[in-house]
């Protein structure tokens, strides 16, 4: 009995976890994806709506384009940081954790809420801009698409800082110190040698920003306008008012279909899995 155990071990060990996973997670999603399919005039009654209605087409757009859009600001604002902690000093780079980590951990409701008091028309940012003279009128930059890519980017720039940054740590010095003794100056050793090296950690980081930022529903609920909805919002309308469930699990299924296909192309051509340690 006990060699039995024994050899046993892993798989006993694992399975309360699996157990948990599956009563909660697979079953669930299974069922999800079951619903969607169930419609009074079809299986695909509900896929043919969205297909059909334009509006259902323009959420399912805003949504990814405003995606991509976070993931392609936190590269360009997120790689020079990750630079700075990749290369910084051991005592540098805990502050510069620290600072990237403690808005992270901030609580989602707060964060949206400080961003509302200062992107507002009487906020901070237009009555600074005001009286500087650079606007004669206060600029709209909250309750449209400009407030909710602002608070996107900062809630999702320390997932690209961190796996970027992560990447760069293990880039070989000797490459770029044998770039230099070629005579390469450095625009050519970064452009040549450095960049094509961190790529990988790039787009692993704007993969996961992406995949990530497809599910928000706080943010742009609260700095995005009524008129401007995602389509989490749109999944959430047809679950809690209209009580269209079947049509909410066939919204759910395309953004979970979209995520797994965006993984499968991570892991398989950007080495997604190098985010959690993967060679």
């Amino acid at each position: 009995m006990r060699l039995l155990i024994r050899r046993n071990a892993p798989a006993l060990l694992l399975a309360p976890a699996f157990i948990l996973l599956a009563a909660f997670f697979i079953v669930p999603v299974l069922r999800l994806v079951g619903l969607s399919f169930e419609g009074s005039s079809g299986a695909f009654e509900h896929y043919a709506r969205i297909a059909e209605r334009p509006v259902y087409l323009q959420v399912l757009q805003r949504t990814f384009l405003t995606s991509a859009a976070t993931a392609i600001l936190c590269a360009i604002l997120g790689y020079p940081v990750a630079y700075r902690l990749a290369t910084a000093s051991a005592r540098t780079r805990l502050i510069l954790l620290a600072l990237i980590l403690i808005p992270f951990w901030t609580n989602l409701l707060v964060l949206c809420y400080g961003w509302l008091i200062v992107l507002n028309p009487q906020g901070a940012l237009n009555t600074l801009l005001t009286s500087l003279g650079l606007a004669s009128v206060p600029i709209p930059m909250s309750g449209n698409i400009v407030g909710v890519l602002v608070g996107m980017v900062q809630t999702m720039l320390p997932y690209m800082v961190l796996p970027v940054a992560a990447n760069m740590a293990r880039i070989d010095e000797r490459v770029l110190q044998a770039a230099r003794s070629l005579g390469a100056p450095p625009l050519q050793v970064f452009l040549r040698a450095y960049l094509p090296m961190t790529l990988p950690g790039v787009m692993a980081g704007a993969l996961l920003v992406f995949i990530m930022s497809i599910g928000f529903f706080v943010i742009p609920a609260i700095l995005g306008g009524t008129r401007d909805i995602f389509i989490a919002q749109l999944i959430e309308m047809n679950i809690n008012r209209v009580m269209n469930w079947g049509f909410a699990a066939s919204l759910s299924t395309i953004v979970l279909v979209a995520t797994l296909v965006l993984y499968v192309i991570g892991v398989r051509w950007f080495r997604l899995g190098t985010v959690w340690g993967q060679s």
